[in-house]
């Protein structure tokens, strides 16, 4: 996976210090978005020509790292228990 993580950069210079894919301005979080909204692999690559299929999974090992060390707060839907 470390292969995969050197294809993510963050530079401050760039897009606001956000995680990017090494060489472009495209945010790791948008191909997670866009893979979270169902797109597959290849329909990104083919709107976004400068990324490869290895960027995708470069993004998705990135999130996964992410989540190693972070979590988000999801708020519980009233009434539910546990």
């Amino acid at each position: 996976m470390n292969d995969l993580l050197n294809r993510i950069s963050v530079d401050p210079n760039v897009c606001f210090g956000k995680p990017c894919i090494k060489g472009t301005r495209i945010w790791v979080s948008l191909i997670l978005d866009l893979l979270a909204d169902g797109m597959e692999s290849a329909e990104i690559v083919n709107q976004y020509p400068n990324l490869t299929t290895e960027d995708i999974r470069a993004a998705i090992a990135y999130g996964a790292e992410m989540s190693r060390q972070r979590f988000v707060d999801l708020a519980k839907p009233t009434g539910t228990h546990g």
